[in-house]
């Protein structure tokens, strides 16, 4: 482990974790029982910041950024492809290096939900608790053919746009932009500050097409494991889905997709409204009592 230690038992300084050979930048802070919060594709920690303090007086709560987004330095180009089972891995790793060991709540939003549930299913005694914020769900989902071949035309992509200044020039308002898209209050609550030193850069372009590429891989590979890794019978399971309180068609598809994947796992299902699918930044206290709410 390199860089600042947390104060503590935990403050809010970062830590930066060699994991696997890349280094993390993780935040670990609060008291309590812990809990882990996923950031879906393309997030990185601060889109946490208002969940955070509703959890600190009763948990020790860890983020992190995934290779590439926030903080993170990049995954090397020859790492095997990433999966459901790594990405639990590296749940397992990140909590193991901070000396984490007993039972976490864990918690993902969107394409996140795969992996902690991933993390549940192969690691249950790790977990107290599992809350799947506005996840992605795919009710038949097949791999796609030629993984390799996909992932180098994303790392491709990637590179051409890095060389003529595209993630610099564009980065911050495409994310600007998505954030007001995906939340009722149409706007974006990240700092500006950091929304410039995290999405000017080629590396967060490359990890977000990379993870885009196998979504459905993903998908199908969680398919499996719901099969053979079933979760434990006691464990809590929440499913939060984000209503935006409009009628439509659209909402209400994702609705009826949300109340199934609960039925699936046995899970309590909530919905929060108005909410759109950043629901962090547009019901945190209803993210922080779903968290709460959910543990052995």
């Amino acid at each position: 482990m390199t860089g600042a230690h947390p104060s503590g038992p935990y403050g809010t300084a970062a830590t930066f974790l060699r994991i696997d050979g890349t280094p993390l930048h993780v935040r670990a802070e609060g008291r309590g029982p812990v809990c882990l919060l996923a950031g879906g594709l393309g997030s990185s920690w601060f889109d946490w910041d208002l969940v955070v303090p509703f959890l600190t007086p009763y948990r020790t709560v860890v983020r992190f950024d995934r290779p590439g987004y926030g903080l993170s330095a990049p995954e090397p180009a020859d790492r095997p492809l990433s999966t459901a089972a790594g990405e639990a891995d590296r749940i397992r790793a990140v909590l193991d290096a901070l000396a984490l060991t007993g039972p976490c709540t864990v918690a993902g939003h969107s394409l996140a939900a795969f992996h902690v549930e991933a993390f549940a299913r192969l690691y249950p005694e790790r977990t107290a608790g599992l809350v799947l914020l506005d996840g992605s769900v795919e009710p038949d989902p097949h791999p796609l053919p030629a993984p390799g071949l996909r992932d180098l035309a994303a790392r491709t992509a990637a590179g051409a746009a890095t060389a003529v200044a595209v993630p610099y020039l564009f980065g911050p308002a495409v994310r600007r932009l998505t954030a007001r898209a995906t939340t009722v209050r149409r706007e974006d609550l990240a700092p500006a500050s950091l929304v410039r030193r995290c999405y000017r850069t080629g590396r967060s372009l490359r990890a977000l097409l990379r993870e885009n590429a196998r979504y459905l891989d993903m998908a199908a590979e969680l398919a499996g494991l719901r099969r053979t890794a079933p979760l434990p019978a006691d464990l809590p399971v929440t499913v939060l889905a984000a209503d935006d309180g409009l009628r439509g068609r659209r909402t209400e598809e994702w609705l009826a997709a949300q109340r199934e994947l609960a039925a699936q796992l046995g899970a309590e299902f909530r919905s929060t409204v108005p909410a759109g699918h950043l629901l962090m930044f547009d019901r945190p206290d209803a993210v922080a009592s779903a968290i709460l709410d959910t543990a052995r």
